[in-house]
């Protein structure tokens, strides 16, 4: 489900966009493994994942800037794998920006526009669009070597927002920018696609990002799909222990479990049991937000501890493991304190051989 999508303007739609097995390989170099996804008209959709994991490879071959070596490609439901950029219906804002130094904003906005031999009056009329949605009609007379980089970012989304494609393509595009220009303009962005009501793919190796923007996160690894679902099922029921540990700030703790009479405990404790596991291992997680301290739990010793304001992160020792914890406000005790941890929610577990999600989890650790 998409999240209030709003009507686009006139001139504007969306598209599906649907891959199909498709692969990417460069000699003995594999890419993308025979990958399939399902983006839904009118959605942001997130390719996430580590570097090299395939994102902007996937992102290039929708675009039509690489060529697939297998599998087949769909906009709004037409076969597009052979076909070249300029008949796919899509724009694409990239991570240098891709301006144009010699020309003025209101020249890169329309430039491909006029390649594409546009009459001048409705070129002028995008143009006027644009400039009035992203707020940058100072800048028309500027050359990109005099803006800064959030100013250039609103010129690249300006010539996208010109070329009335249904699916816009965005690879990275907030990497150069500091910390809070990063968090304004992506409330730009998302305000922008709902305002539009365009089928937006967008890649990043920022999990913050994706978790804030995306209806669908598409979690990549190696070239394969590890996770494609909502930000709220990632979250809450990772498949993997790779989806675990990427998805979270700080990520899921995962901890190898072992048999003590009837039930799994953490591995080098005593217990409590946190899973009625049938193997004889597993690999549980407890997100540090879940963790609390308590009077009866795990048995852990402070290692240190790290205030951030609004909570505190506490890293603690239990057996083999080091959980991390992160406790509202502020919460500082001396390293070597002993203490138990509990947890109101189920432990997750994975299998140890597979790195897959068991269906059947762990139990609570209660107080």
């Amino acid at each position: 489900m998409t999240r209030g999508l709003i009507a686009s303007p006139p001139g504007l739609g969306s598209a599906t966009v649907r891959l199909t097995e498709v692969s990417r390989c460069w000699g003995g170099v594999t890419a993308l493994d025979a990958i399939s996804i399902n983006v839904e008209a009118g959605s942001f959709t997130v390719l996430l994942g580590p570097s090299g994991c395939g994102k902007t490879t996937c992102l290039r071959i929708i675009a039509g800037l690489e060529t697939a070596s297998g599998g087949r490609v769909e906009i709004g439901g037409r076969d597009v794998t052979h076909l070249p950029p300029a008949r796919r219906g899509v724009a694409m804002v990239f991570q240098s920006y891709a301006l144009f130094p010699h020309l003025t904003v209101a020249e890169n906005i329309v430039f491909g526009l006029k390649a594409r031999h546009v009459p001048p009056a409705e070129r002028a009329s995008r143009l006027a669009r644009a400039v009035e949605i992203l707020g940058i009609g100072s800048l028309l007379n500027r050359k990109p070597g005099q803006l800064s980089g959030g100013q250039q970012q609103r010129v690249a989304l300006g010539r996208a927002i010109v070329a009335e494609a249904p699916v816009c393509l965005m690879d990275e595009p907030l990497s150069n920018l500091d910390a809070q220009l990063r968090a304004d303009m992506r409330r730009e962005i998302l305000a922008l696609q709902r305002r539009l009501g365009i089928t937006m793919l967008y890649v990043t190796h920022d999990q913050t990002e994706a978790m804030g923007m995306a209806d669908q996160i598409v979690l990549l690894r190696d070239g394969h799909v590890e996770q494609d679902a909502p930000p709220e099922e990632i979250y809450a029921s990772p498949a993997t222990r790779f989806a675990a540990s990427f998805i979270g700030t700080p990520p899921m703790n995962l901890f190898p479990l072992e048999r003590r009479g009837a039930g799994l405990v953490l591995r080098g404790t005593e217990g409590p049991v946190l899973a009625e596991f049938e193997g004889d291992a597993a690999i549980g997680g407890i997100r540090p937000e879940q963790l609390r301290l308590a009077s009866t739990g795990i048995a852990a010793i402070v290692r240190d501890t790290e205030y951030l304001g609004a909570d505190t992160v506490m890293a603690c020792i239990a057996g083999d493991a080091t959980l991390l914890v992160r406790l509202p406000g502020r919460v500082i005790l001396p390293e070597g304190t002993p203490v138990c941890l509990a947890c109101d929610e189920p432990v997750h577990l994975f299998d140890a051989a597979t790195g897959k999600r068991v269906e059947k989890q762990g139990v609570k650790i209660c107080q």
